[in-house]
């Protein structure tokens, strides 16, 4: 029986030639118009199962389970598939990231069950399970939770009545911007690649600069300066915090 990771490996590699080369435009697009009456829809989830035959028998898994995972795939990418492309709530990269985050779910869950050679209790007795923990908490802080953080600082400073449609269309991007900007900066600090960190706060300070410099509002130069260094603040002590957590050296 072959292991976790080289199960999980094969079937992602799978799920990403299916889901992204061998899935033309219009099979997305009549995908989208027709719904649970388009013929793509059965014939891309379909093979996504048929296509998993390949590492599935080059692996030398059994006959049984690999009937189990045809069938488990091939229903589970239909249902979600089926969902993403009925549903209108959120925007298309909500949907995006939820239809893949469950199309993952369903492959760990199958290569978990399939292979002998984990358990739940080998998981949660991992040496580095603690070290995985803290490190997945701290993204998911920098994330979210952060940028509310920053609102609420944010709310302290008001721009003027001139400025606040700009605020307002800054926002979305914005957000995005440094959701991007802080995954950047604490990966680099847990990595120690302070130098690149460097690089991704002078290539911001850049743009930020011309934006800075068409402001003719103080109050909203003021603004868009203090996001930028709460954010930054924020992950870096985020990031030492983790250093120190897992007691890594600090070159």
């Amino acid at each position: 029986m072959s292991d976790f990771s080289t199960l999980l490996v094969s079937f992602l590699l799978i799920h990403t030639l299916c889901d992204f080369y061998l899935q033309p435009k219009h099979w997305i697009k009549e995908k989208e118009e027709k719904k649970h009456r388009s013929p793509k829809l059965y014939l891309h989830s379909i093979l996504h199962g048929v296509a998993l035959l390949i590492p599935a028998l080059a692996l030398k898994i059994d006959w049984i389970n690999i009937a189990s995972i045809i069938s488990i795939v091939t229903i589970t990418h239909f249902a979600i598939d089926l969902w993403k492309v009925s549903t209108s709530k959120g925007d298309a990269f909500s949907r995006f990231a939820i239809d893949q985050i469950l199309h993952v779910l369903v492959f760990i869950i199958t290569a978990f069950y399939i292979t002998d050679s984990i358990t739940i209790t080998e998981l949660l007795q991992h040496d580095q399970l603690p070290e995985a923990t803290m490190i997945t908490f701290a993204y998911l802080l920098i994330l979210k939770p952060t940028s509310v953080a920053i609102g609420c600082i944010l709310s302290k400073y008001p721009i003027s009545g001139g400025e606040k449609e700009s605020v307002n269309g800054l926002v979305a991007g914005g957000e995005l911007i440094g959701y991007l900007e802080r995954i950047l900066i604490l990966t680099f600090t847990l990595v120690g690649s302070y130098a690149a960190i460097g690089f991704v706060l002078a290539a911001k300070s850049i743009f930020r600069f011309g934006e800075l410099n068409k402001s003719s509002d103080r109050s909203m130069a003021e603004y868009m300066l203090i996001g930028s260094l709460v954010s930054v603040v924020m992950t870096t002590l985020i990031g030492i915090l983790v250093i120190l957590g897992l007691d890594i050296g600090v070159e």
